[in-house]
């Protein structure tokens, strides 16, 4: 009986916030779903516009590769970088954790007007090339594929940072004490002990950048040319310019599908509650 009671209370206590999701997000996706699968009856033509259409295949193909290598920089990058704070005492890694938060707070458009004039014909980043005397003329980094990337790792590299670093720090210092004890060396205590004690937080860092990256907009609209088009812009276009509300929410669908494979796949592999709960 206490038990039944107990779980009426909890009941009471969590429908404000499940009546709040089912009106905020199970409502707007059903309708998504009903739009995507209706015109004047049931129909398939929205999704069958996606695959006989060789332009959207491309623009998803390339969302996709674009997001991908998104994700492998991050994780590249990031992980040295949450290794070093995971090393630092608790004091300094606070500060250090609030510098790398301190991008996240600026507004997102900010920062992608920052990368403009950066990447620019003119910015900083071709006048140093020339000055190092690594290029003769301006290097095409604005409007182009690696300028998108740049922009976009500019953006999830906190992101990854902060997941990796609360993995690595959380590992017992006395498991590689044990290894060094035991006669392993630095490299071989950290490939055989610590790489795989952070396979989680690296799992968690891929799934948290790729998925995030997939429904970007701003950074690939302002950095990227016309041939770097991703889904979220070709959504917002049939939105907006073509008014084509059953086509735009086939790729939402699309997109939403994508994701949730994700996270179906990550958690078959590594399972979500090793990435979230993450303890040595």
């Amino acid at each position: 009986m206490a038990d039944e009671r107990d779980a009426r209370r909890y009941a009471l206590l969590l429908s404000p916030a499940l009546l709040f999701l089912a009106v905020l997000f199970i409502v707007p996706i059903g309708e998504l779903l009903v739009r995507s699968f209706y015109d004047n009856g049931f129909t398939l033509k929205n999704y069958r516009q996606v695959v006989d259409n060789p332009v959207y295949l491309t623009v998803i193909g390339l969302t996709f590769r674009m997001v991908t290598v998104v994700t492998i920089v991050c994780l590249l990058a990031g992980y040295p970088l949450a290794l070093f704070i995971a090393g630092l005492p608790d004091r300094v890694a606070r500060w250090v954790r609030v510098l790398v938060v301190i991008p996240l707070l600026i507004s997102v458009i900010v920062r992608t007007y920052a990368w403009m004039v950066l990447l620019g014909t003119h910015g900083l980043v071709n006048e140093a090339l020339q000055a190092l005397s690594l290029t003769t003329e301006p290097v095409k980094l604005l409007y182009s594929f690696p300028g998108v990337i740049v922009g976009m790792v500019y953006v999830m590299l906190p992101l990854a940072v902060l997941t990796l670093e609360s993995v690595m720090r959380n590992i017992d210092p006395n498991v590689m004490r044990a290894a060094h004890n035991l006669g392993a060396s630095k490299t071989q205590a950290f490939w055989r002990i610590f790489f795989p004690l952070t396979l989680p937080g690296l799992a968690g860092s891929a799934l948290l950048v790729f998925i995030t990256s997939l429904g970007y907009y701003i950074t690939p609209a302002l950095l990227g040319g016309p041939k770097d088009a991703v889904i979220a812009m070709l959504i917002a276009r049939q939105v907006e310019i073509s008014m084509n509300w059953g086509f735009a929410s086939s790729l939402a669908v699309l997109l939403l599908a994508t994701t949730l494979a994700g996270f179906l796949a990550v958690n078959r592999v590594v399972g979500l509650q090793r990435i979230f709960e993450a303890r040595a």
